[in-house]
């Protein structure tokens, strides 16, 4: 995945900060917005990583700060729920004269209040997404305790949110209060919804999801967030809502069966300095992680560089094997390859760790066959084992040459 800053103006010409999320080495086959949570910004960690997610399945994400919060201008005290709505269609707006009009819209807890409102005011939108969004945005006055009275009685208040302090003005109050979500998901005609929630939510009681879907018409979808929490902090619980939602919204949008590749290698690795060793791999027009295992600091999210090394040599082993059977007319039903890397001795001796005794890095094959085959065939069967294009190169002279870009 790559990332990039962008600026965008809102309908009071004010400047508001976002990121683009794009695949790697590859034209986004979709746009999608993402509008974060409330009082939250573009770079906390479940819009930085569902976003991510996202663009690892081949979308372009835009995620911004909503007026007055992050990076962008403006005096947040100033803003309210229309200004965040009002600010996503200007999103979809830079979108549609900078990219291409966005086909999702996503959000997160108000966030998702949000993105039920905008969908109306965005033709281009088809799918949209919920993650612990209230069925009405008044909601949030119960995050303000004895607070929310002063704002009412006296008109303003300063109120400390996670642990930073935000002036609230009555009319932020004022206009929750005419909004329902409820009502606006009833009037969603065309435009497919999948709500996602924890039954867990300590914040947004599931409650609220029921109400949403309930409103909504078809295409409606629900899918439970079991054992996260409201704020979905876990890379692994964001990993997985931004691939169900890549998954979900296929269905809804249009997503070319083959990818446009724009770089002239078959294999392309991005890894962000904050993901440790967690690397977006491009391999061929498919998408995978590459990580290492927790106990050395890994997310133990996907395989790691040595693995994938030693399954390239069992996928070729396995694929050279059952060509040249069946250009024999052989029974092979099926064959596995189990492949294991390490570093051994270049001989057996019972000094090896003597000097001059080097250590040489080794690949161990062991095949077994499923099948009607007598020994002259298995034996003839390990010989082309051996033969597979990734053993040759293994076992040749090879160069890497490393350039800038």
């Amino acid at each position: 995945m790559k990332s990039s800053k962008i600026t965008f103006t809102n309908a009071q010409g004010i400047t508001l900060s976002g990121r683009m999320d794009m695949p790697l080495d590859q034209e986004p086959h979709n746009f999608a917005i993402f509008a974060h949570c409330f009082t939250c910004t573009k770079d906390f960690s479940a819009v930085r990583n569902v976003s991510k997610a996202l663009a690892s399945e081949g979308f372009g994400v835009l995620r911004f700060d909503f007026t007055g919060l992050g990076d962008s201008d403006g005096d947040f005290s100033d803003t309210n729920f229309s200004s965040n709505i009002e600010d996503l269609v200007y999103a979809a707006k830079f979108l549609e004269t900078n990219f291409k009009a966005p086909s999702l819209l996503i959000g997160h807890s108000l966030g998702g209040a949000a993105a039920i409102f905008a969908a109306h005011e965005i033709p281009s939108i088809q799918a949209l997404a919920t993650i612990g969004a209230p069925s009405n945005p008044v909601h949030v006055k119960s995050q303000f305790g004895e607070q929310a009275a002063i704002i009412e009685n006296e008109g303003e208040a300063n109120v400390v949110l996670a642990g930073r302090e935000f002036k609230f003005k009555k009319q932020f109050f004022d206009d929750l209060e005419e909004q329902s979500c409820q009502r606006a998901a009833a009037k969603l005609h065309g435009k497919a919804i999948l709500i996602l929630h924890s039954p867990q939510d300590a914040t947004v009681s599931i409650k609220n999801a029921e109400e949403i879907y309930h409103a909504a018409k078809h295409p409606k979808s629900f899918v439970t967030l079991d054992g996260s929490e409201h704020l979905l902090i876990g890379k692994k619980n964001a990993a997985y809502v931004g691939k169900v939602i890549s998954g979900w919204a296929a269905r809804y949008i249009a997503v070319p069966e083959e990818e446009i590749i724009r770089s002239s290698h078959q294999v392309a690795a991005s890894l962000d300095g904050d993901d440790g060793f967690t690397t977006v791999m491009k391999m061929g027009s498919h998408f995978s992680k590459a990580d290492e295992p927790l106990k050395v600091g890994g997310n133990n999210y996907g395989p790691t560089p040595y693995e994938l090394l030693a399954g390239s040599l069992s996928a070729c082993t396995a694929m050279t094997i059952q060509m040249y059977a069946k250009r024999k007319g052989w029974d092979v039903e099926n064959v596995e390859v189990h492949t294991s890397y390490g570093r051994d001795y270049a001989s057996d001796c019972d000094n090896c760790d003597a000097d001059g005794i080097k250590k040489i890095d080794t690949f161990r094959k062991e095949i077994k066959f499923t099948g009607k085959l007598d020994d002259k065939q298995l034996k003839r069967l390990l010989q082309i084992a051996d033969k597979c294009p990734v053993h040759k190169t293994l076992n040749t002279d090879t160069q890497v040459i490393t350039t800038l870009i």
